[in-house]
């Protein structure tokens, strides 16, 4: 969402108040999301914070379980 919507680390760390390390540790799993954190991001990135939690999510293949 950050790249799509054309944000360098250090703009959505700024727009969101979190730290870039942190950005960049959460980006190459690292370090856990978070319910707050995804909040917080979410908010900058006008997106559903579930989009941020589950990025992978297929509800295609969820169906067929």
């Amino acid at each position: 969402m950050r790249e799509f919507q054309e944000l360098s680390q250090n703009e959505l760390a700024r727009l969101a108040n979190i730290p870039q390390p942190t950005i960049s540790a959460i980006e190459n799993d690292r370090v856990n999301l978070g319910i707050e954190r995804a909040e917080s991001l979410a908010r900058v990135l006008k997106c559903h914070p579930a989009v941020l939690v589950f990025p992978g999510w297929d509800v295609e293949n969820e169906d067929a379980k």
